[in-house]
């Protein structure tokens, strides 16, 4: 005979049994319907250029559209706080950026690293400081001893207050000893936009974000933070070539609520691995100018934790840390 404890045993075993039923079959069904892919920046920036090419590469691999959004704000964090907070099902996707590994450690937000799994990364790119083609300053080294000379005077743009390119800029302020007027904007397409006007002197974003005006003679890059000369800019030096021993860059990738299921997130995977080793994709990212740089949810998100480590010391010490 079953006891009033026994009863309640079997109760619950036969009730999380139908509930994760349904979770397997909802999942085994997914995607039911669209997918959104929320991009933190401005359109027309690295992040939303890719967020629209692999929302494009990944037709063959789900049997539901990618619609990408754009939710602008906060350096990142009004689109990074629209996906922590999503309903765990894998229908609302983040195109997160190295933001969220630094945005936390600044009091600005109410998420941490550690709310979002991520599903893949895709890119990875450098740093650059990049002015405009008549700027009186040829080389970096003319650009670093004129801010120092000038304290404040240069104003460099970046894609909001704690993003990456912000940090990239206060980083090498701090290497190199001199003192910049950090400009924010709302993503690194504003920011260039910006440059072009006259309305600061350089931006700090990457390579990729400005490609299309040095091409046509209305930039110039003087310098990358990147360990080695980029193959789509060989003239280009590297700060530590320059005398700056500084490597700053930024990486993007797929990341989802981390409370959604585990079958749908291999799905996602799945398919983001197909999707990223589409020969469209790479081929996309190669006009772009944005270095394809793949790795699967597991090795991700080890550098997201390792990283998430190194700014919370660095901004520490540079003053941006709350």
């Amino acid at each position: 005979m079953l006891t009033y404890r026994n009863r309640l045993h079997l109760m619950a075993g036969l009730g999380a049994a139908t509930l994760f039923g349904a979770k397997a079959q909802a999942a085994s069904n997914y995607p039911r319907r669209p997918i959104e892919l929320i991009v933190p920046y401005a359109p027309g920036g690295g992040t939303d250029l890719l967020a629209r090419a692999f929302a494009e590469a990944a037709k063959p691999h789900l049997e539901k559209a990618i619609g990408v959004v754009n939710r602008t704000g906060g350096a990142g964090a009004v689109g990074l706080s629209e996906i922590m907070a999503a309903r765990p099902d894998g229908y609302k996707l983040g195109l997160g950026t190295v933001e969220l590994t630094m945005l936390p450690h600044m009091g600005l937000v109410s998420f941490k690293a550690e709310d979002f799994l991520p599903v893949a990364r895709l890119n990875a790119d450098p740093a650059a400081v990049t002015v405009k083609a008549d700027a009186p300053w040829k080389t970096l080294q003319e650009y670093l001893d004129y801010a120092k000379a000038n304290p404040g005077k240069v104003r460099v743009g970046n894609s909001g207050t704690g993003a990456i390119w912000h940090l990239s800029t206060e980083a090498l302020a701090d290497k190199a000893g001199v003192k910049f007027n950090s400009i924010p904007y709302d993503g690194a397409a504003p920011a260039v936009t910006a440059l072009l006007g006259g309305h600061i002197e350089a931006v700090g974003v990457s390579p990729a974000e400005v490609s299309a005006q040095v091409a046509a003679g209305q930039l110039r890059i003087l310098g990358v933070m990147a360990d080695e000369r980029l193959a789509a800019f060989p003239d280009v030096p590297t700060f530590k070539e320059s005398g700056t021993d500084i490597s700053v860059g930024t990486w993007r990738g797929i990341f989802v609520q981390k409370r959604a299921p585990d079958d749908v997130v291999e799905i996602l995977r799945e398919a983001a691995r197909k999707t990223a080793n589409e020969q469209s994709f790479k081929d996309t990212l190669k006009k772009l100018n944005l270095n394809w740089a793949y790795l699967d949810g597991p090795e991700f998100s080890e550098q997201v934790k390792a990283q998430n480590a190194t700014f919370a010391t660095l901004m520490k010490r540079i003053g941006l840390a709350r």
